[in-house]
């Protein structure tokens, strides 16, 4: 089953990246603002995670909040070193 899109184009095309750069999109569940997480390549509890918010405020920071933690993974394929 194909994960569902994001209703914000910005936030859309962050995760298209994390999803390039070998991050996995998982369902959020039942919490009421989230509306996924995003968990690094390291897939043991030493790797990186992030929610994705349904309605952020901004959903163009929300979209460079996401980018800015890709850059900062350790574990992933950065396209920065």
């Amino acid at each position: 089953m194909p994960r569902p899109r994001h209703p914000s184009r910005a936030i859309e095309l962050a995760i298209q990246e994390a999803e390039r750069r070998g991050w996995r999109y998982i369902e959020a569940g039942t919490s009421a603002h989230a509306w996924g997480r995003l968990f690094c390549p390291q897939t043991d509890r030493t790797g990186c995670q992030m929610s994705i918010w349904s309605t952020p405020r901004s959903p163009e920071n929300h979209a460079k909040q996401i980018l800015r933690v890709l850059d900062r993974c350790p574990h992933g394929e950065n396209d920065n070193g």
